[in-house]
């Protein structure tokens, strides 16, 4: 007996002297993986989990299993979130200070700064794969792209911000083609694969190709829908036909009505007053009216085609044993796109030349079609304007968490929250500790604050009414304190156009209050010229993409 029992130690101990210190803490990590997705221009009325009629059957039973978050902030634009979403910091500290430009002025290279540690960059040190598919859009260098700043595995598109679905037929006269990036070295796009089912399959397979070997993945799934053009596979949107006819202004009146049903706003909610350069409906020809019901039948099948790939990656985590373990939080980037760049003065010739607008070729690889702020004003019923504003449609967007430690599976969470805050809450789920040095250099501290407790139901808010929250980009600005809140959307800049609004009674920001509370308008100026020095705002000369 005791032979053998010597034996069988003899032989663990051979084994752990086989192994590395890496490889027993890889075998024994049980740290969370985390799942991020984000899609590109959702509406906050689109999901069905937030009262919106496009079927999201997926997003939906996420929503049941997580909680849902009615006043998760984002930044106005995609390349600002995006700046501000994997570092943790203002966009301006993060570098993209504009999304367009490309400077020398502080603030506004046009890429990830080394003011900032890149969330992923972070998370790999600390032992964790890192993964993702989709749209970089934070420079166009490769030592500005996914591989340099802290991605194992990466498919991105090259420095632009769209692509075409379909095709790597470039949409901007920059770019004839579009180009791509695996893994830091040039790729090509197989003509006829789908966008979002592409990426799917890519992040699918990153993260089977280390899933044996017991480490965490942070997962960034940076989908490129429901973004302009609007392209779709003719099964995906045939569903909805018919369903739009009633016309836009019908269609932001339901949905702010099912919002209030859904719980998400509250039942004294007003509508906000519709953007002034969207047309009445009535004032449409028929072949007008025909064509804008197709817009928005080709922009809810890609919601939900976008809703049946994320559905492929929970099956797949499911099926391989890591859905248990895996943080899975999805959101939109940014409010609901007004674009509509065919009639753009700047972009429109190159994009004609390539492309139509006929209505027998909608939703197809050569169609270029927007569904402007005439739609956009209904996917962001409820809040005051679209993309591209500091006001609440620009920047309050749909966010559900769903995973370990999340409590009150299917509730609906109003606290104020910022996409600043996720990377305080990744860094505590891996047990990281950020520094205040990297590479040799010291670096910003975080702006935001871990949500951990508010997901495990020991709080109730993240940020008490003292915590100041800040944005501006190409002159539109923004200061919330606790309710409060000043924007500015008046170009050019001027101080005295702010104004002031109190989002706990007025959620549309119909009502400027400057003159009735002065005080608190004053206070909130002194934070805004805090916050504007502190990340070094200024004023760029508007280029021509912005005319």
């Amino acid at each position: 007996m005791y032979k053998k029992n010597l034996g069988l130690v003899v032989l663990i101990s051979i084994w752990f002297s086989g192994c590395t210190n890496n490889q027993l803490e890889e075998s024994a990590d049980s740290r969370p993986n985390i799942l991020l997705i984000v899609a590109d221009d959702l509406g906050y009325a689109d999901m069905g989990a937030y009262g919106g009629d496009i079927e999201t059957p997926n997003l939906d039973a996420l929503a049941a299993s997580g909680i849902r978050f009615s006043r998760f902030h984002t930044a106005p634009l995609c390349a600002v979130t995006r700046a501000m979403l994997l570092s943790g910091n203002n966009n301006h500290i993060a570098g993209m200070g504009s999304q367009q430009l490309q400077t020398q002025v502080p603030g506004y290279e046009g890429h990830l700064t080394d003011r900032i540690i890149p969330l992923p960059a972070l998370l790999r040190s600390a032992g964790y794969h890192t993964y993702m598919a989709g749209k970089w859009h934070l420079g166009d260098r490769l030592e500005d792209g996914p591989m340099a700043k802290g991605f194992e595995h990466s498919f991105s598109i090259n420095g632009e911000g769209a692509a075409n679905h379909y095709s790597k037929l470039g949409i901007f006269s920059e770019s004839a083609i579009t180009g791509y990036t695996e893994d830091g070295e040039k790729a090509d796009w197989k003509e006829g694969d789908y966008s979002t089912d592409f990426y799917t399959d890519k992040l699918i397979s990153y993260i089977d190709r280390h899933r044996e070997d017991g480490k965490p993945f942070f997962t960034f799934a940076a989908y490129t829908s429901p973004h302009w053009p609007l392209q779709v596979d003719e099964k995906y949107w045939k569903k909805y036909e018919g369903r739009y006819d009633d016309g836009y202004e019908s269609l932001k009146e339901k949905r702010f009505e099912s919002l209030k049903k859904a719980g998400m706003i509250p039942q004294d909610a007003v509508l906000p007053k519709t953007h002034h350069s969207v047309k009445a409906w009535d004032s449409l020809s028929p072949e007008e009216q025909k064509k804008e019901s197709r817009k928005m039948e080709l922009y809810a099948g890609m919601v939900d085609n976008l809703d049946y790939n994320i559905g492929r990656l929970i099956s797949y985590l499911k099926e391989t044993g890591q859905y248990e373990n895996t943080l899975i939080v999805f959101m939109s980037d940014n409010g609901a796109a007004a674009e509509d760049f065919y009639y753009h003065n700047y972009f429109g010739p190159f994009i004609k030349e390539h492309y139509s607008d006929e209505y027998s070729e909608m939703g197809k690889v050569n169609s270029f079609i927007s569904y402007g702020a005439q739609w956009a004003e209904a996917g962001s019923s409820p809040f005051r304007y679209f993309k591209g504003f500091t006001t609440e449609g620009g920047i309050n967007t749909p966010m559900i968490i769903s995973g370990p430690g999340v409590e009150n599976n299917g509730k609906i969470n109003d606290s104020f929250l910022t996409l600043m805050d996720f990377a305080p809450t990744f860094y505590e789920l891996a047990n990281v500790q950020y520094p205040n040095e990297w590479k040799g250099k010291v670096v910003k501290p975080l702006l935001g604050k871990s949500i951990l407790p508010l997901l495990s139901g020991k709080s109730a808010t993240v940020h008490d009414s003292t915590y100041v929250f800040g944005l501006e980009h190409r002159g539109y600005s923004m200061i919330r304190k606790g309710d409060w809140k000043i924007v500015n959307i008046d170009r050019p800049f001027l101080i005295e156009n702010f104004q002031l609004t109190n989002l706990q009674t007025d959620l549309a920001e119909q009502q400027d209050l400057k003159e009735i509370y002065p005080e608190k308008y004053q206070e909130m100026l002194s934070e805004w010229a805090r916050f504007s020095k502190e990340v070094g705002v200024v004023y760029p000369t508007p280029s021509p993409e912005s005319n």
